[in-house]
């Protein structure tokens, strides 16, 4: 094996192993030492990868960031309506929280107290943009009440959407996610959407979940 390729493994084992025990321990119970028997490597291995603890939940967070933009990109190419975006968006986020840890850690570690650190930008953010632009957008297209205040519901979809998660880590396994999540948008669909055009997105919700959870 080129020792290239072998040094790109090496280091996505050292972040998965990592990521799984940020997930599970936290940042701060979780030693380097934990991640080098974790995953089965050398802490010269380590070294020579990342400097510090630090440096590997820096990582994991850039992982997390660079799949919000992916999945928000391969939706936004289906040129559906803005608020089936949306929906779809936070889905596909749910779906990589069950699938893997990266980022389950990566939302827990920028949630925890450890810094994000620039050009990085706090996830919480990323996903306040992304659903103002996509609620701006619903509001255009008339599938939202014309009385919506799109800044304050798309706060408060985030705050949702992230606090289930914060919420729920130590109280129900992963699995339970798609249900939230599909529970948070029978919430709002019943109180943003005109009742003409609920069950169109109701129905999506479902969908959506249904779909994470066959897999």
């Amino acid at each position: 094996m080129p020792r290239q390729l072998r040094a790109e493994q090496t280091r996505a084992t050292i972040i998965t192993a990592a990521a799984d025990l940020f997930d599970l321990h936290g940042y701060e119970r979780t030693s380097l030492s934990d991640i080098v028997v974790h995953a089965r490597v050398t802490k010269g291995a380590l070294y020579f990868h990342f400097a510090a603890k630090e440096d590997l939940a820096h990582a994991i967070m850039e992982l997390q960031s660079r799949a919000s933009r992916r999945v928000t990109n391969e939706v936004d190419e289906r040129g559906c309506s803005s608020l089936e975006a949306l929906i779809r968006i936070t889905f596909a986020l749910t779906r990589l929280t069950v699938e893997g840890p990266v980022t389950r850690a990566g939302l827990r570690l920028a949630t925890g107290g450890v810094e994000v650190r620039p050009p990085l930008r706090h996830p919480f953010t990323e996903w306040l943009e992304i659903a103002t632009r996509k609620l701006r957008g619903a509001a255009r297209e008339s599938d939202l009440h014309a009385d919506v205040d799109v800044h304050a519901v798309a706060h408060s979809l985030v705050c949702f959407f992230v606090g289930t998660r914060i919420a729920g880590r130590p109280l129900e396994p992963v699995a339970r996610l798609p249900r939230r999540t599909a529970e948070m948008w029978h919430v709002l669909i019943r109180g943003l959407v005109p009742v003409h055009r609920r069950p169109r997105y109701l129905t999506l919700a479902t969908q959506l979940e249904r779909e994470i959870t066959a897999v």
